[in-house]
């Protein structure tokens, strides 16, 4: 035996040719031995903290594995939005640009709507001041009526009067408005003056008096719009109307049977401009030779306010004004107490 494991291992000597190892029986029992001890001890040896260690390792894996492919999805969400987005960018530039012209052909519509705007200004102007000139012939008026286009013609005058009107509550046309030259102060000046003469003449404020009482309730309704000061000759030229049509017993009745009038007579009176009161007195006057309207108006004449407001127009310096207050005030006082009642 001792000549069969002595040196080394005829195996080892041929190169292991055959795969096997020659190893002593002590040796293998060892082997084992150690083997069944590390079977027993190793557990021991790789404690809680180890083996939490190996599950955290493990759980780390599978988070990466997880965060790859989550950020492999969100990059693919991120290529998604950025194509989104150049879209969208592509689409507001292209909106931006049709905004843009938009925005020019609006600017100059704009600016052709002021330059017609100003044409028909001009046109309307010379034609309405044509059309006051004429006016002031007693048969040109004459003839209007019997043509039977009035009414159309009174009807539209009483539309643009009362858009020019309430257009001074607009701040930015009260600067243009305000302008007494502008083309449309002319333009309803001498639509009110046309207005004005056609009243003037008997077979025109017979035709004012019953077939045109929307014209006669615009005029009374501007009248009480139009702030006091403000543009006076207008004032005066509607005052003048209503006073020609008060001439008409018809026009009369129709007049005072507006429950607005006498609050409307009573604050043109206190307008500050002398016009405005003269006037304003003298379709006051028309009203008070009236018995009619007397009883129409009732006790509100014998108020002692209004007397007072017309005895402070006698102190006027103008002498037209002050004649025409003295005359009214010794006509209210004429008037017995409880008129109307």
């Amino acid at each position: 035996m001792s000549a069969s494991f002595g040196g080394k291992p005829a195996a080892l000597r041929h190169g292991g040719k055959d795969g096997f190892v020659r190893v002593r029986k002590r040796d293998l029992e060892k082997l084992t031995t150690e083997v069944m001890q590390l079977r027993e001890f190793l557990p021991r040896v790789l404690n809680a903290d180890v083996i939490e260690t190996l599950r955290k390792a493990r759980a780390a894996q599978t988070m990466k594995e997880h965060l790859t492919q989550e950020r492999e999805q969100l990059r693919q969400e991120c290529l998604h939005l950025q194509s989104r987005l150049d879209a969208a960018q592509a689409e507001r530039q292209k909106e931006r640009e049709e905004k843009l012209l938009l925005r020019e052909q609006l600017w100059q519509s704009g600016s052709e709507l002021r330059q017609q705007a100003e044409f028909c200004s001009g046109l309307g102007s010379a034609a309405c001041s044509l059309l006051w000139s004429c006016s002031a012939r007693e048969d040109t008026v004459t003839l209007w009526v019997a043509d039977g286009k009035l009414r159309s013609f009174l009807l539209v005058a009483a539309q643009t009067l009362e858009s020019f009107v309430r257009s001074l509550d607009d701040e930015e046309a009260r600067s243009q408005t305000e302008d007494h030259n502008s083309q449309e102060h002319q333009f309803v000046l001498a639509l009110a003056g046309t207005i004005t003469n056609i009243a003037a003449v008997a077979c025109g404020r017979d035709f004012l008096s019953s077939s045109s009482h929307i014209l006669l309730d615009t005029l009374m309704k501007l009248l009480e719009l139009m702030k006091p000061g403000v543009f006076p000759k207008l004032k005066v030229l509607m005052l003048m109307a209503l006073y020609n049509v008060s001439i008409n017993v018809k026009g009369l009745k129709y007049i005072s049977g507006n429950p607005g009038l006498l609050p409307l007579v009573w604050t043109l009176l206190d307008d500050g401009d002398w016009e405005v009161c003269l006037h304003s007195l003298r379709l006051l006057q028309s009203v008070l030779l009236e018995e009619e309207a007397l009883l129409l108006l009732g006790s509100s004449l014998t108020n002692p306010d209004l007397q007072a407001l017309v005895s402070r127009l006698t102190s006027s310096t103008h002498p037209s004004l002050r004649l025409a207050a003295q005359q009214t005030l010794e006509d209210l006082q004429a008037l017995p107490q409880g008129q109307g009642v």
